[in-house]
């Protein structure tokens, strides 16, 4: 019979005790240049997840790809004939969150620049989007859209980045008081 040394015990428990780390993988098979360095997706995705349940034991992977897989994923699953900017994958409905977030760059650069702002913003927020997706936020109904907006404008400019939705609360805001005017 083999006995372990107090130390080796120790070591042990030490390892058991360490905090879980979510598991976030980065793909890129469009292999489209204007993706940042994985390092700067696997931020954006901790900055989304949070510090809630589930989190820490998280497994994702974003994964970047062409419009020809955006559309045919999009099919698949659901059942839509387009290229979307992107989709989410839930696997798991309680725990950990689980999924995939499936990014196409070629439509987030269309956007950018019908948006008038950077590829990187509208990258950043299109993945805080994704994850909030495998958290659990919809926008099925008015008040969850409101809900997850209010959160992705949290979460992007926390992460750096210009509020995805202050030109949408601004147009919104001037529709219902009727005030047209500029500020200067």
């Amino acid at each position: 019979m083999h006995m372990k040394s107090a130390k080796q015990t120790t070591r042990t428990e030490t390892a058991r005790a360490a905090p879980e780390r979510a598991q976030i993988g980065v793909q890129n098979p469009s292999r489209s240049r204007r993706v940042p360095p994985a390092a700067r997706i696997v931020r954006w995705v901790r900055g989304a997840l949070g510090d809630g349940a589930g989190a820490a034991r998280a497994q994702i992977t974003v994964r970047f790809v062409s419009r020809t897989e955006a559309a045919e994923l999009n099919r698949r699953y659901r059942a839509r004939d387009y290229a979307p900017n992107v989709l989410s994958f839930r696997y798991a409905e309680r725990g950990a969150i689980v999924g995939d977030i499936v990014v196409c760059p070629a439509i987030v650069a269309l956007e950018a620049r019908a948006h008038d702002m950077s590829f990187e913003s509208r990258l950043a927020h299109l993945v805080v989007h994704g994850i909030l997706h495998l958290r659990g936020f919809d926008h099925a109904s008015a008040l969850d859209a409101q809900r997850m907006e209010r959160l992705e404008s949290r979460v992007v400019t926390a992460l750096g980045h210009n509020d995805p939705w202050a030109g949408e609360r601004a147009a919104h805001e001037t529709m219902k008081t009727g005030n047209t005017s500029v500020p200067v």
